[in-house]
């Protein structure tokens, strides 16, 4: 199973979005609670945050690998999740 690392801030609408799509696969599916998921507020963790190529939240890394980055839609986080879980 790979880490999955999402960076995000508290003020941003689409890290808000992408939580609630989250808990919502969650939900449908509990395997997805098994997952390691490291949240990241780059506010908060700026020394952690600057180690990474990005510019929007939320950001999500599967390893160290970029997988989206900017406005979340469930089919990226299901993919997400599932690839996580398959490798």
């Amino acid at each position: 199973m790979k880490s999955i690392t999402m960076f995000e801030t508290s003020w941003c609408p689409h890290c808000r979005r992408a939580h609630r799509l989250m808990d919502e696969l969650m939900h449908e599916n509990p395997k997805y609670k098994e997952l390691k998921i490291r949240v990241i507020d780059e506010e908060k963790e700026a020394d952690i945050a600057n180690q990474y190529n990005y510019y929007y939240v939320p950001t999500y890394y599967l390893d160290s690998e970029k997988i989206h980055e900017g406005v979340p839609n469930k089919e990226v986080i299901h993919t997400l999740f599932e690839t996580a879980l398959s490798q």
